[in-house]
Parts: C-alpha cells; sequence; structure tokens
C-alpha cells in the first residue's frame, strides 16, 4: 500500500489540514508562557494544563499511528502494539505527577514526544506530508515544554 501517491507525494498538506494542526498545538505555548509569565495564580493551572495536554496529544498521536496502521489489508501487530506506547508514557507521566518533580516530568513529555516524532520518521506506508507536520507539531510542543522545564528548574 503506497499511501504517498494518494498525497501526490510532494509533501504539501492542505492548508486546513495545517490550521486544525496549529489549532491543536494552540495549547502548548499558551499554557508554557502563561506558566513562565502570568499572574501567579495562574501558573499552577498553567501546568496542568501543559501537563495534561501533553498526556492527550501523545495519545492523539498514537490513535493517528492505530488508524495509519489499523487501514492497511493487513495490518502488522507489531506497529498496532508500538502505537499504545506513546498514549501509556503519557498516561503514566501524568498519573507519575504527584511522586516525580517537576522538570522530570516535563523531561518525560519531551523525551516522549521525540521517541513518537523517531518512530512516525521510520514508519513505511505514511502520507509524504505526515513526517513534515509531525516535525513542526513536535518542535512546537517540545519547546514548549522546555521553555516551562526551564521555568520550574529556576523555582
Amino acid at each position: 500500500m503506497d499511501i504517498r501517491a494518494d498525497t501526490g507525494g510532494d509533501g504539501r498538506a492542505p492548508k486546513p489540514l495545517w490550521a486544525i494542526a496549529l489549532a491543536g498545538l494552540a495549547p502548548f505555548p499558551a499554557a508554557a508562557l502563561t506558566y513562565l509569565y502570568g499572574p501567579d495564580g495562574t501558573k499552577a493551572a498553567a501546568l496542568s494544563v501543559l501537563l495534561t495536554w501533553s498526556a492527550v496529544m501523545l495519545g492523539f498521536l498514537g490513535g493517528v499511528r492505530w488508524g495509519l496502521e489499523s487501514g492497511r489489508a493487513e495490518p502488522r501487530w507489531t506497529r498496532l502494539a508500538l502505537s499504545a506506547v506513546s498514549p501509556i508514557a503519557g498516561w503514566a507521566l501524568l498519573f507519575a505527577r504527584e511522586a516525580v518533580a517537576i522538570p522530570w516530568l516535563l523531561g518525560g513529555f519531551m523525551a516522549a514526544f521525540i521517541l513518537q516524532w523517531l518512530y512516525d520518521h521510520s514508519a513505511p506506508d505514511v502520507p509524504a506530508r505526515y513526517p513534515r507536520l509531525m516535525t513542526a507539531l513536535t518542535l512546537g510542543a517540545c519547546v514548549s515544554l522546555a521553555m516551562a522545564m526551564e521555568q520550574a528548574l529556576k523555582l
């Protein structure tokens, strides 16, 4: 199955896809900037939004991988199983919030996003636009998490 042929093969995503993807990315910088520069009364809530949205998006990315693989005539069970790793990692990191220092949680989420990005870039049979789209979104999430980590290390 060659999905690349279905997209024109040039790697360009349609503008509505970019708009929706960027809307999904928006909570990352919004929460990170509020955590860094917002009034003291908003910092805890902003951090909660950042951690929760990270877990939600890791679940979403795993679902995307599951959907791409399950659409094949003969899905590969290893790829289906691996698509569950990022949602489980997101849940585990969120669950560990009370027991693990905030900088470690933020670093864990960054690592999970980077590993998901590496997995997505090694995956065969994905639309040509997928790697470019995932690079932009992973970069936005990780920069936001890194900004929050830098702030958390100062506290």
